[in-house]
């Protein structure tokens, strides 16, 4: 309480961080789920990276969420790039099934590098 007896609330810093860690355990889990979900899942987690990016900023997550936002865009770029290939037959299916692979690589690397509580990036 403060002097004019109101409630001071005081936001310890390990339990932002800790609740900052969870949060990006959450968005790679939408991320890995995206495939089972058309897609629902990464744009839940895009939007939630880009409105909770200031509030990782600065901290080790920080990283993490610009390696999330950077593969969604890289994967909706090569995603329409593959579509629209199709026609072409095995390339546009080629350029879907790497695009799968290197999503599923940067979904891993990035959830491996937060449990061991690394930045993804040397200099973040």
């Amino acid at each position: 309480m403060d002097k004019y007896g109101a409630a001071v609330v005081v936001t310890d810093e390990s339990e932002r961080l800790a609740g900052l860690r969870r949060l990006t355990h959450i968005l790679y889990a939408l991320y890995a789920i995206f495939w089972l979900t058309g897609g629902i899942t990464a744009l839940i987690a895009i939007i939630v990276g880009y409105v909770k990016r200031d509030d990782v900023r600065g901290t080790l997550y920080e990283s993490h969420f610009r390696w999330q936002i950077r593969s969604f865009w890289w994967c909706v770029l090569w995603g329409v790039i593959g579509v629209l290939l199709i026609p072409a037959a095995f390339i546009g299916f080629a350029v879907l099934w790497a695009l799968g692979i290197w999503m599923l690589y940067r979904i891993v690397k990035g959830w491996l590098y937060l449990n061991d509580s690394k930045p993804m990036y040397a200099n973040p």
